[in-house]
Order: C-alpha cells, then structure tokens, then sequence
C-alpha cells in the first residue's frame, strides 16, 4: 500500500520545483525528503526522479502518479466535509489569505461580518503575496485565499485548487492636481505619454497591467519612479513627479492633491478566490464566498 506521506511529499516537489524547497516547506531536511520519495520509488517499482544538469525532475511516471494523487487529496477533503455535514450553522477556524489590497478592502470586512453572524466561525487573516497565497493553500495552511490571476499563477485547470472569478478590478490615471485631465470624465492613456511615470517594481503582477495597458495605448512609458506600495505613488504624484495607473480599490491617502480619472478601454486585473479542490462546499469556506462576492459587488459599484 503507498504511504500517503511519501505521496505528499513527491506533490511537495512538483509544487515548489526543487527537493530542497518542498523539504523547507514541509520542514524535513532535504535527505530525508529525497528518502521518502526514494523509498516511495521502491514500494512502486518505478523511477520518480531523473537528474536535470545538477538537480532532479519528475519522471513520466511520477506525473501520472501525480495526477492519481491530487484526486486522492480532493478526495480525502470530500470525506471530511462529508463527516462534518449536519453539524449546524458554520463553525470552527477559517484560515483566509490574501494580498494588501485585498485584505484590507475585502477581507477584513468580511472577518468583520462573519464575527457578527456566524458566532462559531473563528477568521484568522494572513496578508500574504499571490505565490505564498497558493503554497499556504496546497500545505493546508490556508482554506480561501483572494488572489490576482497572474501569469506565473497555477492555470485554472490544476485539479488541486479551485479558483473561480470574484472582480474585474479597474486601474484609474491618477493625476495631480490642476493636471489637464483632472477634470475629464475620462482620459486615453495617450494624452499622457510623454509624461514621466510612475510604475510598480518590474517584479510585481502590476507591473505587467500598466505596461499592457499603456501599449495597447501605443506607447511605452518613460517610467521615472518605482514604488511598492500604492500610497507611495500617491504621495510621488502629489508633489507633481508624475502620474501612474492605480488600482480602484486602492485605498490612499485622504485629501492629497490628486485626481483619479477611469481610462478608455478600461484596464483592469483580475480578482480570483481560491481554495482547495473542493474548499469551496465546506460551510465556513462558502459563508465566507457569499460575503466576499457581495463585497466585491459593492466596491466597484
């Protein structure tokens, strides 16, 4: 019979890419993870790992395995919430996760609402990055995460999450005061194009949203300043450095002197909320969706 550990180990491996980083994730030494998939190779009578230049990579075999694996932990997760239906109205720890704007936009007043109607269910919020959002999901650290759908995101056909649309958020110009367009109902991002901009650091999933959007504008941005935090490029764009993209729900600073302005063609990102395969039917888990979406519903509105 296969040691369900040794399985979650080998998904361990797929998930972070390398032996060493499921070993640190699941807080084994990196010869005792390569033990257990060694011995789990063993008990199956095939190769799991082949060497790649000076690391491993899954066998053809191991994939298939894993495949049949990411079914049994969806399972598994099925038997569990069948054992706990007809125990009431929600109830127990609801672990949620999610990224700055998120949290604090969409999170925390559902944290909020869930305390006052569902008495029995305990939130705890996380504010994590999109990346750590799924790994807190797949070690079961975590039972809803809001995240944005990026490209290095797992597609929405990986069979061990559950990711479903919540919000088409829109980035608004946002300008300093006294600016041309301050005024406008709205603005091309063409009318500012030779402006200096302001732009999230090139690692960050905004990064690609502005630089899309001000392409697909027909110009690349002569970006001057970099900022992490969206209050940041607030504060830049108040004392005139430039302009930027933000996102709507971006909470800034009250009473600088700048103006949001929707742009034409309405760019956007994508909001998702992910669970495990199956996270979304447990009771707490589907509280907690119903806020959220009505949440989502209201801040854009």
């Amino acid at each position: 019979m296969i040691d369900l550990r040794r399985l979650h180990v080998l998904r361990a491996v797929s998930h972070y890419g390398t032996v060493t980083a499921a070993a640190r994730a699941l807080h084994f030494t990196p010869s005792a993870a390569s033990q257990q998939i060694r011995q789990l190779a063993r008990d199956l009578g095939v190769d799991l790992l082949e060497p790649q230049g000076r690391g491993v990579r899954l066998t053809p075999a191991a994939e298939s395995l894993l495949a049949h694996a990411d079914a049994i932990a969806a399972r598994w997760d099925e038997a569990e919430l069948e054992l706990r239906a007809g125990e009431g109205e929600p109830a127990g720890p609801l672990r949620v996760a999610g990224f700055p704007v998120a949290v604090a936009v969409l999170l925390a007043p559902m944290a909020a609402r869930l305390r006052s109607r569902y008495p029995r269910v305990s939130v705890r919020v996380r504010e994590v990055e999109v990346v750590e959002s799924f790994d807190l999901l797949f070690e079961g650290e975590a039972d809803l995460a809001v995240v944005e759908a990026t490209p290095s995101s797992p597609p929405a056909s990986d069979a061990r999450f559950d990711q479903r649309p919540l919000l088409d958020e829109p980035f608004d110009l946002v300008v300093p005061e006294g600016h041309p367009l301050a005024g406008r109902d709205g603005a091309d991002l063409a009318d500012v194009a030779r402006e200096p901009w302001i732009a999230p650091l090139p690692e960050s999933p905004c990064r690609t949203h502005v630089m899309s959007a001000c392409g697909a504008a027909g110009f690349t941005p002569d970006v001057v300043h970099h900022a992490v935090d969206w209050n940041v490029t607030a504060h830049l764009i108040a004392h005139g450095l430039g302009v930027a993209l933000i996102p709507r729900l971006a909470r800034l600073t009250p009473h600088l002197p700048i103006v949001r302005v929707p742009c034409a063609g309405r760019p956007h990102r994508k909001l998702l909320t992910c669970t495990r395969s199956g996270g979304h039917r447990r009771p707490a888990v589907a509280v907690a969706l119903e806020e959220l979406r009505s949440l989502a519903a209201a801040a854009v509105a």
